[in-house]
């Protein structure tokens, strides 16, 4: 079985690496960021990909959708330090068929990788349960109203990217940033970033 990471961390892969070569059947290969990932997917077909979605250059959901618009039955996992369950409920409407947390048992790594490659998923039954009773936040009126930089960076804080990742992005201040975030709580009824995901999700952003 060929497994390919996308992270950008050593240490991160190094772990992987020891868990899943564990397995003489396993082999593991590896990029760092979206555009490598999408190149060593079509290079060389990987049975199973494990992609984090912090990535230097664009969100790791943008690497999911790209590799399954050109190849439909991909399996993909997601691995990231984000617990909440509003991240997990769009990677998997993004097509993801797991969903690993860095703070879950490191043992749940090879288990996701046989599931999905056996043609299951992987989603902790507490986050399965907690993606099933998210708040339904969405207000499609005051979405409409946001203008155009607002919405992106709407998009971008689903996508989970921080503000410090949107700021550089944009080649702007965290401080710009900051208060764009202010804007988008104050217009959307929001108390957190991880309500303003939530309602991004609701709206199918």
């Amino acid at each position: 079985m060929r497994v390919l990471i996308v992270d950008d961390h050593p240490i991160v892969i190094s772990g992987c690496r020891v868990l899943l070569e564990s397995d003489p059947s396993i082999e593991v290969f590896e990029a760092s960021d979206v555009e490598t990932g999408y190149s060593a997917y079509f290079a060389r077909m990987p049975d199973i990909v494990i992609v984090d979605l912090n990535l230097p250059d664009l969100s790791g959901l943008e690497l999911v959708r790209r590799i399954l618009q050109r190849e439909p039955e991909a399996k993909i996992i997601i691995f990231t330090m984000n617990d909440d369950p509003a991240m997990a409920a769009r990677a998997i409407e993004a097509g993801a068929k797991g969903y690993v947390t860095k703070n879950d048992d490191p043992a749940l790594i090879p288990t996701a990788v046989r599931s999905v490659a056996e043609g299951g998923v992987c989603l902790r039954p507490e986050m399965a349960s907690e993606i099933a009773f998210l708040p339904a936040h969405a207000n499609p009126t005051k979405i409409s109203d946001l203008n155009p930089r607002e919405l992106e960076i709407l998009r971008l804080i689903a996508a989970g990217r921080t503000m410090v990742e949107i700021a550089k992005q944009f080649d702007l201040s965290y401080k710009t940033i900051a208060n764009y975030c202010a804007q988008l709580k104050h217009k959307l009824g929001a108390q957190s970033a991880m309500e303003l995901m939530r309602i991004a999700l609701d709206a199918k952003l």
